[in-house]
């Protein structure tokens, strides 16, 4: 039996998310284990999100009345304070996008339409790999169809994490761009960081880190990474929706060419041309998403405040318990790594030969909430022969119990469908 130390205070936490409070189907109680797809939010983000709309809202930069003033500080405030959590240099290396998936859409548009030494193209190559999210394989092949660059990619081992054995072969000197996901949002594998960057580098490569799946979990170092950008998303960090992060290097910034043009992203216009005005807001056109980043903030402070190696030991020591505990169900079987070194804390399994529609909708019945499906990152349901899976994935609030409870329902499930 797992030692289940290291855990939080679920009890006092919970407090702060009034959904945690509610009952579905006839009053049984939510067990919410959905929260790599999104999480929940505190009283502290909701707070903050009506406080702007309700106090200051106004349009940002542009304006010089007190609500103008005030929008503006908060949204540049929220900017200060991801730079912080994410270790940036400057806030500067801090633009805001609506998600990851536009974050990541960025950098590959920059690349499509940047001068040398930058630029991809028919002569050059870009590495992602089959564990990625949708997000981070659509951008490039895209970029890949529009330059007639090559694009290539890293398998994966039978234990759900990438087969790395052909990295000089895969990473070479035509390598323009490597990028992918730090924690699979699928396998929860945790990724080897410092060998594909320190191969990227030996070729001159840029790399891009999708740390959608790790910025909510555990602490993020951009220097630390060693990456040229890194993306994530605020909707799954406690944060709203509609908000999303790019870091990228500051030289990088200055050098590389805006994607949307527009407001903001300017210094100066005229009808024959333009000039743009320095990072972040050169990559920021239009009016921005201020309440979203407002938010954005406040969940930085929340999460801060409780600490992220504290998260990331409790999630830990949940990740633990539940491998254990979904070991013990008969005809389960875990899509990924099995034991909890080097991975995060979703899990996806198969059970038996019940179709994970059929599995999710019944945990449904009993007031649990997982996700199923391909869970956007088809290749690897088509890497193991599967349909698809059920993804169970726990967060600062996720307690043990919700772990029995979704042990116990899909033994329910296996009983159900004989």
């Amino acid at each position: 039996m797992i030692q289940l130390s290291g855990l939080l205070d679920t009890e006092a936490i919970r407090k702060d998310f009034p959904i945690l409070d509610r009952t579905v189907h006839d009053g049984k109680p939510l067990v919410y284990l959905d929260n790599a797809a999104t999480s929940q939010k505190p009283r502290q983000v909701l707070d903050a999100l009506s406080a702007y709309y309700e106090r200051h809202n106004a349009n940002v930069h542009r304006g010089v009345h007190v609500l103008a003033e005030e929008a503006t500080e908060l949204y540049e405030g929220a900017r200060d304070k991801v730079a912080a959590f994410i270790n940036a240099p400057s806030r500067d290396e801090v633009i805001f996008t609506k998600n990851a998936s536009e974050s990541l859409n960025l950098v590959a548009n920059m690349l499509g339409w940047a001068d040398e030494p930058y630029k991809v193209d028919r002569d050059t190559e870009i590495v992602i790999t089959e564990m990625e999210h949708h997000s981070n394989i659509v951008p490039w092949q895209l970029l890949s169809q529009r330059t007639g660059a090559t694009l290539r990619w890293f398998g994966l081992t039978e234990d759900g994490r990438l087969d790395l054995s052909q990295i000089e072969q895969v990473i070479t000197e035509e390598t323009k761009i490597v990028s992918f996901v730090l924690v699979s949002n699928i396998l929860g594998t945790h990724n080897p960081v410092e060998a594909i960057v320190r191969r990227a580098q030996e070729v001159g490569a840029l790399v891009l880190i999708d740390a959608s799946q790790a910025a909510p979990h555990m602490p993020l170092d951009v220097q630390a990474l060693q990456a040229d950008f890194v993306a994530f998303t605020g909707h799954k960090m406690c944060g709203p929706t509609g908000i999303g992060v790019l870091w990228g290097r500051q030289e990088l910034l200055e050098d590389l060419p805006p994607f949307l043009g527009g407001g903001e992203m300017i210094e100066t216009v005229s009808m024959h041309s333009s000039t743009y005005a320095p990072a972040p807001h050169k990559f920021e056109a239009g009016t921005p998403p201020i309440a979203q980043a407002v938010g954005l903030g406040a969940a930085v402070d929340y999460l801060t405040g409780i600490g992220m190696e504290k998260i990331a030991a409790h999630e830990d020591a949940l990740t633990r318990y539940a491998l254990e505990s979904l070991s013990r169900v008969s005809g389960l079987r875990i899509i990924g790594p099995a034991t909890a070194e080097e991975r995060g804390a979703a899990i996806s399994f198969a059970l038996g030969d019940i179709h994970p529609h059929d599995v999710g909708q019944v945990l449904d019945e009993l007031g649990i909430a997982v996700r199923v499906g391909h869970h956007c990152a088809r290749p690897v349901c088509l890497r193991y022969g599967i349909p698809a899976t059920t993804r169970a994935s726990f967060y600062l609030y996720s307690t043990p119990a919700e772990v029995d409870a979704l042990a116990e329902g899909l033994e329910h499930v296996r009983n159900f469908f004989g």
